[in-house]
């Protein structure tokens, strides 16, 4: 089964897509971990995406088309895949479309996780990290024993730049602006299935199994 799953930052696209890929015994395909693997490795696409991301602009359509469609082609995406994080826009929609098309394959099934923005906020703001060892809190979901203080090695927990909310708010703008015209898209071919974000992780995984039975999944 070939899946899409989209959504905003902060509706745990990646949580629900490890699980389809454990469930489903398909590839979890993360464009941004793909991205930051391309780069750590310094392959001559990391190195032009690099060179992209430190201006602070956006990795260009054909440069994440590319990379994708390498990992398209390994054996372990024949049995199937889920795309997390691309395409994120129009034209990238249609060079997934292509590529697959000139393969003889095709999506099943495009997956949107729906949350509601003050959610989305609440969830990526109230993120913490302790500056000492790295643990991860919540000041809401997780939060330490003692309030800015990790409970592994007692030092001060911190909160990203990516995570202020000013940050947060550009990220889901682009999503709006960018990101969203893909649901009338694949709504449009009869593939989209709209999925209920609020909930336990249990709960999201119901919904999505739901929607994946009408497909056969």
């Amino acid at each position: 089964m070939n899946l899409l799953l989209i959504g905003p930052p902060g509706a745990g696209k990646g949580t629900q897509a490890v699980r389809l890929r454990d469930r489903l015994g398909i590839a979890h395909l993360s464009a941004g971990d793909m991205l930051r693997e391309e780069v750590r490795l310094a392959t001559p696409l990391g190195r032009a995406a690099q060179v992209t991301m430190e201006r602070g602009e956006l990795v260009p359509d054909d440069l994440v088309g590319k990379m994708v469609e390498g990992r398209l082609e390994l054996p372990e995406c024949s049995p199937g895949f889920v795309l997390d994080g691309y395409p994120r826009n129009l034209a990238q929609a249609d060079r997934l479309a292509r590529y697959l098309g000139g393969k003889g394959r095709r999506l099943d099934r495009v997956l949107v996780i729906q949350v509601p923005t003050e959610e989305l906020l609440g969830r990526l703001t109230g993120r913490r990290v302790c500056g000492g060892c790295g643990a991860g809190y919540h000041v809401r979901h997780q939060p330490p024993r003692a309030e800015g203080t990790c409970d592994r090695c007692g030092g001060s927990l911190l909160q990203r730049k990516d995570d202020g909310e000013g940050v947060v708010r550009g990220r889901l703008q682009v999503y709006e602006s960018q990101t969203r015209p893909l649901l009338e898209h694949y709504r449009g071919s009869g593939l989209l299935r709209e999925i209920d974000g609020l909930g336990t992780l249990d709960e999201v995984t119901g919904r999505i199994a739901g929607a994946l039975e009408e497909a056969g999944g």
